[in-house]
C-alpha cells in the first residue's frame, strides 16, 4: 500500500510538472515579443521538463487510486518540491545565470509566496524572467489557498475552513462537489488579479509592472520587478493604497469570499478571525503612524500611508517595502518584529501563525486562568458561536509549540553559518512565516539574501517550505510511524 501511494503521488506530481512546462511558454512569448534572447531558454526548459515529466507520468500511471491521510501528506510535500525544482530551471539557464543554490532558493521563495530574493538588477532584467517569478508566486498563492481550504483542515492540522465547519450540515453544504469549489476559487482569484492589475495601471504603473505586481499582491507574495520594491511609488499614494486593499483581500478566507460573493451568505463575514486580523493590522498601522508623526514630524497622511502599507505588507506576509522601516526608530522596528509572527486568516494566501490560532490560544489561556479560580467549572473554548473540539485545540498548541522549537533551532543553525544574531533571528522568522524581508542591513527591507552563505540559503529554503505547509504536514513524513504499515 505504501509503494502504491508513493507511485500515485509521483504520477500526480509528474502531471503537475507537465502543466508547469506549458506555463513556461508564456514568459517565452513575452521575451520573444520584447526581442530578448531568453525566450529560447524558456522554450528549451519547457521541452525538457515536458518530455521528462511525460515519461515519468506514463511510467507511474495506475488504475488503483489511493485515498488516505498518509497519501495526502505525501502528495502535498511532493507537489511543492516538484514546484520548486521545476521553477528553478529557467532561473539557472537564464542570462542571470543563477547558481544551483541561488536558483533553488529563488524558486522556493516564489513558489511558497515568501518574496525573499537573491536577485538584483531587476529593473533591467529580461521581462520573461520577471514574469516567470510572478507566475510562480501567483500559482503558489492559489495552491496555498487550495491546500489550506481543502486538504490541511481535513487532516486536522491546517486550521479553520468554513467548508469544513459546515460539512456536517447535510442540508446546507456550501458546495456538493469539489469541482464546483475549484472553479469558483479559480474564478474569484483570477478576477482579483485582473482587477488589481487594472487598478495599478490606472494609478500610473506600466501595464507590464501592473500585471506582475497584481499577481504578487493578491498572492501576498511580494517579489517586485524593481530592486527597490515599492520605494519608487512613494510619491504615488494611490498605488500604495491599491496594494493595501488587495493585500488585505488576499489575506481573507477565500471560503468566506466564495460563500459571500457566489451564495450571498452575509453571515459568513462574521468569521471571528477576520475581526482579529483586521484589528491587529489597524492597531500596528495607526500606532506606528502616530509614532512617526510625533518623533519625526511626518505629515499624518504620509505617516498613515507609509505605516499602513509597510505593516499590512508584513502582517499579510507579502513583504513589499515602500521605505526602510528599520530606520524609523526602535518602536517601529519592535512592532515590525512582532508583526512578522501574525499572518492573515486561515484559507488565505498568507503565511504566519494566523489570526484564528491566536484567537483559540487566548481563549485557552483565559479558560486556564478561570479554572485556577473555579477548579470545578466546566469551560469550553468557542470560535464564534461554535465549540472548538479537543482535536483543534491540540492542533493549535502543537503548531505553536513546533513553530517556536523550529525557530530556535533554525536561529542556531543560521548563526553557525556565520550570520549575526539579528540576521539569523529575523531571517529564521521571516522564512517560517513566509514574509520575506527581515531586519538588519543584510536582509532588511533595503537589502536581499544574495550575500548569505550557501548553507544559510539552504536552511532558509527548507524553512520556507516548512512554513508554507504549516510545519506539521512536512514533519509528519519524517516520523517512523508514517512509513510503517
Amino acid at each position: 500500500m505504501q509503494s502504491l501511494a508513493v507511485r500515485y503521488a509521483i504520477h500526480i506530481s509528474a502531471v503537475f510538472a507537465l502543466y508547469l512546462s506549458g506555463l513556461m511558454l508564456i514568459p517565452a512569448l513575452v521575451d520573444l515579443y520584447y526581442d530578448h534572447d531568453d525566450w529560447q531558454i524558456f522554450a528549451v526548459s519547457a521541452l525538457l521538463l515536458g518530455g521528462f515529466s511525460s515519461a515519468v507520468a506514463l511510467a507511474t500511471q495506475s488504475r488503483d487510486v489511493v485515498a488516505s491521510p498518509r497519501f495526502a501528506f505525501l502528495l502535498v510535500n511532493m507537489l511543492w518540491f516538484t514546484f520548486a525544482v521545476a521553477g528553478m530551471l529557467p532561473l539557472m539557464a537564464s542570462s542571470f545565470q543563477l547558481g544551483f543554490t541561488d536558483a533553488f532558493f529563488e524558486s522556493v521563495s516564489a513558489a511558497t509566496a515568501t518574496g525573499a530574493t537573491v536577485m538584483s538588477g531587476l529593473d533591467t532584467a529580461p521581462p520573461g524572467l520577471l514574469l516567470w517569478r510572478s507566475l510562480l508566486q501567483c500559482l503558489g498563492g492559489l495552491g496555498v489557498i487550495a491546500v489550506g481550504l481543502f486538504i490541511l483542515p481535513f487532516l486536522n492540522i491546517g486550521g479553520v475552513s468554513y467548508f469544513k465547519i459546515e460539512s456536517s450540515d447535510i442540508e446546507d453544504k456550501p458546495f456538493a462537489r469539489f469541482a464546483t469549489f475549484a472553479v469558483s476559487l479559480l474564478g474569484i482569484y483570477l478576477s482579483l488579479v485582473l482587477i488589481c492589475a487594472i487598478a495599478y495601471a490606472a494609478a500610473g504603473m506600466t501595464i507590464f509592472n501592473a500585471v506582475n505586481h497584481a499577481m504578487t499582491t493578491v498572492a501576498t507574495a511580494g517579489m517586485s520587478t524593481h530592486d527597490t520594491s515599492f520605494v519608487r511609488y512613494t510619491d504615488t499614494p494611490a498605488v500604495l493604497w491599491i496594494a493595501i486593499v488587495f493585500m488585505i483581500i488576499g489575506s481573507l478566507p477565500f471560503s468566506i469570499m466564495i460563500l459571500f460573493i457566489l451564495r450571498g451568505r452575509v453571515e459568513a463575514l462574521r468569521d471571528p478571525q477576520i475581526r482579529v486580523f483586521l484589528g491587529y493590522a489597524a492597531f500596528f498601522s495607526v500606532a506606528v503612524a502616530i509614532y512617526l508623526r510625533i518623533t519625526q514630524d511626518v505629515p499624518f497622511f504620509e505617516a498613515i500611508t507609509l505605516s499602513t502599507f509597510n505593516f499590512v505588507s508584513i502582517i499579510t506576509t507579502t513583504g513589499y517595502a515602500s521605505s526602510d522601516y528599520s530606520l524609523w526608530g526602535a518602536f517601529a522596528v519592535a512592532c515590525a518584529f512582532v508583526a512578522t509572527f501574525l499572518g492573515g486568516c486561515s484559507g488565505s494566501t498568507t503565511g504566519g501563525i494566523k489570526a484564528y490560532r491566536f484567537l483559540i490560544l487566548f481563549r485557552l489561556m483565559a479558560n486556564g486562568l478561570r479554572k485556577l479560580i473555579y477548579p470545578h467549572a466546566i469551560v469550553t473554548v468557542r470560535y464564534g458561536d461554535r465549540t472548538v473540539d479537543d482535536t483543534m485545540q491540540r492542533a493549535v498548541v502543537l503548531y505553536i509549540s513546533s513553530f517556536l522549537v523550529i525557530w530556535v533551532a533554525l536561529i542556531i543553525l543560521l548563526a553557525a553559518t556565520g550570520l549575526d544574531l539579528t540576521t539569523a533571528t529575523s531571517g529564521a522568522l521571516t522564512a517560517l512565516t513566509n514574509v520575506g524581508p527581515g531586519l538588519g542591513d543584510t536582509i532588511g527591507p533595503a537589502g536581499n539574501y544574495a550575500t548569505l552563505p550557501d548553507a544559510a540559503k539552504w536552511f532558509l529554503a527548507i524553512a520556507m517550505l516548512l512554513g508554507r505547509l504549516e510545519l506539521l504536514a512536512v514533519l509528519v513524513i519524517f516520523t517512523p510511524g508514517f512509513w510503517s504499515r
